[in-house]
């Protein structure tokens, strides 16, 4: 009887062991998940005076930087802000910062930066904004690669919908990792992969590939608008596919360089404008242009995606495909065996020589782009001819994007 009860006893000191470690557990786990979905983004806006760089100076239009000593600024401000954030208490709440805007004046440079927070709701958003303001202005005095004006420091919260749709709003970015081979014999594209890219269809029927410079504006192929320059008919679909699409828009003007002769294949490129706007999402963004001085070496590795067919001849595909290939010399495309004196001003070559990885019908028009070290893209071409697809020594020829650029800037103001 006494053996019985001391037996049940252990029996229920285990259980109640059990229990309780099973209430811990399970109070820890909705402790972490209550605390970690809590966490929300939070944006916030600064302005401050950059008083060190250079001005260039033009009578006609006051003061100017040019492009991509912008671009230069950009980039170590970005880095600048990161360092200061990363350094600081609020390490663990810091995501990111975007410079969205420079504005040269006469004394100096303004500039726009959001910065990305991720905090818990227990405490009050004012006491975050204070403290963000001090950590930049007890610091940003001391840094070396910029010298920012403290006192011109202006601090401000921002909508968590502003605050995305503003960050979404910078060239070049994207959400999706980059892997990719070929576009013949078939790589489709991850969702988000490529939110530049856009399909050009006629009568519904796709036509050509384009690339978004803006959230009106595109820029293609004059090749495409060959046959019907109208904009009557035409439409343009963003997505990864082109049925459905996840976003269609009217085209509203059709602008073909003026000195484009078909057949010819010089001035190959074409901007167009269609309505209403789009606004920018992860799966729909615009990419950046490169500055008409920057060069990109060959062998570089570089990017093209479309919907063209997989074969020469064949029919143009639903699903978007991408492949990695390299720039090509113009001294090695201009050999008699490769193209020899058909590649001319504003184009290059880009692919293998030995064939297989190339762009085919149905990608005109479409995107070559690089990213920086910065993870930012660029457009550097788009797609124009070539002798067949994936041919042997005979690599795909596309229109040099900074050979173009003032007449980009000219027609659209991007």
């Amino acid at each position: 009887m006494g053996t019985k009860t001391r037996g049940l006893e252990r029996w229920m000191i285990v259980l109640i062991v059990i229990a309780g470690l099973l209430i811990t557990g399970i109070t820890v786990g909705l402790l972490v998940h209550f605390l970690v979905a809590d966490q929300k983004l939070e944006y916030y806006h600064g302005t401050f005076k950059i008083s060190d760089v250079q001005l260039n100076a033009n009578t006609e239009q006051g003061y100017a930087y040019h492009y991509k000593d912008l671009r230069e600024i950009s980039e170590i401000l970005v880095g600048q802000v990161d360092e200061i954030f990363m350094d600081s208490i609020l390490s663990k709440h810091y995501i990111k910062n975007r410079v969205i805007n420079l504005m040269p004046e006469i004394d100096g440079m303004k500039a726009d930066v959001v910065m990305v927070f991720q905090f818990p709701s227990n405490e009050k958003r004012e006491t975050r904004e204070k403290k963000i303001h001090n950590i930049l202005h007890q610091t940003i005095r001391n840094t070396r690669a910029l010298k920012i004006n403290a006192s011109s420091l202006q601090l401000n919260a921002m909508s968590s919908t502003t605050g995305k749709l503003t960050v979404q709003s910078c060239c070049g970015k994207r959400v999706t990792p980059t892997i990719v081979n070929r576009i013949i014999g078939g790589e489709i594209a991850p969702k988000s992969a490529w939110p530049w890219q856009a399909s050009l269809q006629h009568d519904h029927v796709h036509q050509c590939g384009a690339t978004l410079i803006s959230n009106t504006w595109l820029v293609s192929a004059a090749h495409c608008f060959k046959n019907y320059r109208s904009p009557r008919g035409w439409t343009v679909s963003f997505g990864t596919t082109i049925n459905p699409p996840l976003m269609k828009r009217n085209i509203k003007r059709i602008v073909v360089h003026e000195r484009y002769r078909s057949p010819a294949r010089e001035y190959d490129i074409a901007v167009v404008q269609f309505s209403p706007q789009v606004t920018f999402t992860d799966d729909i963004r615009r990419i950046c242009l490169p500055d008409a001085s920057d060069y990109f070496p060959p062998a570089s590795t570089v990017y093209i995606t479309g919907f063209g067919s997989l074969l020469y001849g064949g029919d143009s595909q639903n699903e978007l495909r991408q492949a990695a290939v390299e720039i090509i010399s113009d001294e090695i495309c201009k050999q008699p065996h490769v193209y020899g004196k058909e590649i001319t001003f504003g184009m290059f070559c880009a692919g293998f020589l030995e064939g297989i990885y190339d762009a085919c019908r149905g990608d005109s028009g479409g995107p070559l782009v690089v990213k920086d070290s910065k993870d930012t893209w660029y457009l550097l071409g788009i797609v124009s001819w070539g002798d067949n697809c994936g041919r042997v020594n005979k690599p795909g020829v596309y229109t040099q994007i900074t050979y173009y650029r003032k007449w980009i800037a000219s027609k659209t103001g991007v």
